[in-house]
C-alpha cells in the first residue's frame, strides 16, 4: 500500500468533480479525481445527454407526422430502437471519452477506485483509501482539502422493486431498445415526464401517477399546464390524487394496482403497461465514503450540509452537486465545482449566485429563471407582471409551434426583473438571456429597449418585458406606462 500526497482530492467524476479537478489543475493546484464508475457520472452517461439525444431524435418522428399543414407529407416514419441506442450511446462515449483526457491535459491525476476516509483528519491533513476496481493494491491519499461530489440515485419505492426489465429507473429507460406499446410514469415531476413523452412520441400509450394535485408541481402551474394539455392530446392519461400500491405480472405484462382519491371516496384501479417507469426523486449517494469516520453532518434527508463556500462543518471538506441538495441540476454542480477548486486555490469566493436556470424538456419545452409571482409576493414585492403568447410570434408561427408564453415577473416599484418563465418552442435556450438579465440585476426596460433580431423567438422575451411596462407593440396592454 502506497501513500500518495496531493493538495486536493476530489470524489466523483461527474458534472461537479470533473470540472472541479479541470479548475484546479489550472489554477495549478496538485489534485487528483477519483470515480470508481464512468467518467461523467449521471448526466453524461444515464442523465442529461442519452435523454436529450433520444428526446431529439423522437421530436423529429413527431414533427414528421405533423407536418402535413405545412404542405408536407411523409410515409409513416420507421423507427430502428437499436440503432437510435447505438447512436445515443456513440454520443455519450463522445463525451465521457474526453473528461479523463480534459483532466489529465489541464494537470490534475485521475483514478478510477473507490475512495473512503480512514479517520479523522491530523494535524489539518485527511487519509483516504483508494480501492481501485482492477484489482491494483490499495493506496492511501494524503490531502488537505477533499471534495465530496458523488451524486445521487433514483429513489425506490414500496413495492416496486427496479428490475430494470418490467420496472424501471430512468436509467433502465434511456436503455430500452423497443417501444413499448404502453408505459405508466409513476411520478409527475420533469425527469419523468420527459421520459414519458419520448416514448409517447413513438407511439406508446402514456399514463402518467402523480399523488398531488397537478403535474410539475413544483413549478408555476401556468408551466405545468401546457405539458399536461399536451400528453393529453396525445392520447395519454394523467391521474392526479392518485397512489400506485403495487403490481402483478401477468402474461408478459404489469398490472399496477392504483387507488385514485375523488370527491366521493377512493377508487381502486387496475392498470395495464409493457413497462413501468419509477420516476420520483432521487437521493444523495454518501454511503461507503466513511464521512462519519471525519465527522461530517448530514440533513434530515441525507444530502451533506454545506456553506456559502460550499464547505462542509468539517475544515478542509468540501460538497458539490447533487449531494449537497437542491437543485438537482449538472450546471449548478458545474458551478460549484469551479468554485471549491478557486476556493481551494486561495481566492476569495462565496457562492452567491441569484439564480439557478432550470430546463425541463418536456412537449413543450419549459424554462424558469429567478422567482414566480407568487414567491415574489411572499417576499413582499408589489408585483408588475408581463406575458407574450408565442401564439402572436412571426417566428413560432413559421415554425408550426405556436404553444406557450414567456412570462417576466418585476417589481412594480422599482420595475428590477425578478424572475422570467418560459413555456414554448427553444425554451431552454432562450432562458439564459433571462438568467443573465436577473444575474446583473437588469431592469425590464433593460430587456425592453435592447434591440432583439426580427424575426426570432427571442422577440418573445422583449415583447413579455415591453407588456410589464405597458409597452407591448404586438400585443395588448394591460396596464399603462
Amino acid at each position: 500500500m502506497a501513500t500518495i500526497t496531493k493538495t486536493a482530492l476530489v470524489i466523483g467524476a461527474g458534472t461537479g468533480g470533473y470540472p472541479c479537478a479541470i479548475r484546479l489543475g489550472q489554477l495549478g493546484v496538485d489534485a487528483m479525481l477519483v470515480e470508481k464508475a464512468n467518467a461523467g457520472g449521471v448526466c453524461l452517461n444515464v442523465g442529461c445527454i442519452p435523454s436529450k439525444a433520444l428526446i431529439s431524435a423522437t421530436k423529429l418522428v413527431h414533427k414528421a407526422q405533423h407536418a402535413k399543414s405545412m404542405g408536407i407529407t411523409f410515409a409513416a416514419p420507421a423507427v430502428d430502437m437499436k440503432q437510435m441506442q447505438v447512436w445515443k450511446s456513440g454520443i455519450v462515449k463522445k463525451l465521457t471519452g474526453g473528461v479523463q483526457t480534459l483532466v489529465k491535459a489541464n494537470g490534475s491525476d485521475y483514478r478510477q477506485a473507490t475512495a473512503e476516509f480512514v479517520g479523522p483528519p491530523t494535524g489539518g491533513v485527511f487519509r483516504v483509501r483508494l480501492t481501485y476496481t482492477d484489482g491494483r493494491p490499495e493506496d492511501i491519499v494524503e490531502t488537505k482539502h477533499v471534495v465530496v461530489a458523488t451524486g445521487s440515485l433514483p429513489i425506490e419505492i414500496p413495492g416496486f422493486k427496479i428490475d430494470q426489465k418490467r420496472i424501471v429507473d430512468s436509467t433502465g429507460a434511456l436503455e430500452l431498445d423497443f417501444i413499448p406499446k404502453e408505459m405508466i410514469v409513476i411520478g409527475g415531476g420533469y425527469i419523468g415526464l420527459e421520459l414519458g413523452q419520448t416514448f409517447q412520441r413513438l407511439g406508446t400509450k402514456l399514463t402518467v401517477i402523480e399523488g398531488l394535485d397537478r403535474i410539475l408541481a413544483t413549478m408555476d402551474k401556468d408551466l405545468g399546464d401546457p405539458v399536461a394539455k399536451q400528453i393529453k392530446a396525445d392520447g395519454g392519461e394523467i391521474l392526479t390524487g392518485t397512489k400506485a400500491i403495487g403490481w402483478r405480472e401477468q402474461d408478459g405484462r404489469a398490472f399496477v394496482k392504483v387507488e385514485i382519491a375523488g370527491a366521493s371516496g377512493t377508487e381502486t384501479r387496475e392498470i395495464p403497461a409493457d413497462v413501468v417507469l419509477v420516476s420520483v426523486g432521487r437521493r444523495p449517494i454518501t454511503a461507503g465514503l466513511g464521512l462519519d469516520k471525519v465527522g461530517v453532518k448530514l440533513d434530515a434527508k441525507g444530502f451533506v450540509v454545506v456553506d456559502e463556500r460550499m464547505q462542509t462543518n468539517v475544515p478542509g471538506v468540501f460538497g458539490a452537486g447533487d449531494v449537497v441538495g437542491q437543485p438537482m441540476l449538472a450546471h449548478k454542480a458545474s458551478h460549484e465545482g469551479e468554485l471549491i477548486a478557486e476556493i481551494i486555490a486561495g481566492k476569495k469566493r462565496i457562492n452567491d449566485v441569484r439564480t439557478i436556470p432550470a430546463v425541463v424538456f418536456t412537449e413543450p419545452e419549459i424554462a424558469s429563471a429567478g422567482m414566480s409571482r407568487t414567491e415574489a409576493e411572499a417576499k413582499g414585492h408589489k408585483v408588475s407582471e408581463g406575458k407574450f403568447p408565442f401564439s402572436a410570434s412571426g417566428r413560432a408561427m413559421a415554425l408550426d409551434e405556436t404553444k406557450g408564453f414567456v412570462k417576466v415577473i418585476a417589481d412594480a416599484a422599482d420595475e428590477r426583473i425578478l424572475g422570467v418563465h418560459i413555456v414554448g418552442p427553444e425554451a431552454s435556450n432562450l432562458i439564459s438571456e433571462a438568467a443573465l438579465a436577473i444575474e446583473m440585476g437588469a431592469y425590464v426596460p433593460d430587456v425592453a429597449l435592447t434591440i432583439h433580431p426580427h424575426p426570432t423567438l427571442g422577440e418573445a422575451v422583449m415583447e413579455a418585458a415591453k407588456h410589464a411596462i405597458g409597452e407591448a407593440i404586438h400585443i395588448a396592454n394591460t396596464r399603462k406606462h
